[in-house]
């Protein structure tokens, strides 16, 4: 499954959400850091899940960009 991955820059780094995985966060001091952190805490948190016999949430969000006269 592929499920979207929200990255932002920080003070110290990066850090990552999936807005489909409520609770499952990540942080890098590089956006690779960060993106190899997420893989794994989205893997973690899907095999805490299958052990809580927890439904596993679907991928549903998606992104695009507006532009806007600024």
């Amino acid at each position: 499954m592929k499920y979207l991955v929200i990255i932002e820059e920080t003070k110290t780094g990066y850090s990552a959400f999936s807005p489909d995985l409520p609770g499952c966060i990540a942080t890098g001091s590089t956006r690779k850091e960060v993106e190899k952190n997420m893989t794994d805490a989205i893997a973690f948190h899907i095999e805490g899940m299958h052990q809580e016999d927890m439904k596993v949430p679907q991928p549903r969000s998606f992104s695009t960009y507006l532009e806007v006269s600024a």
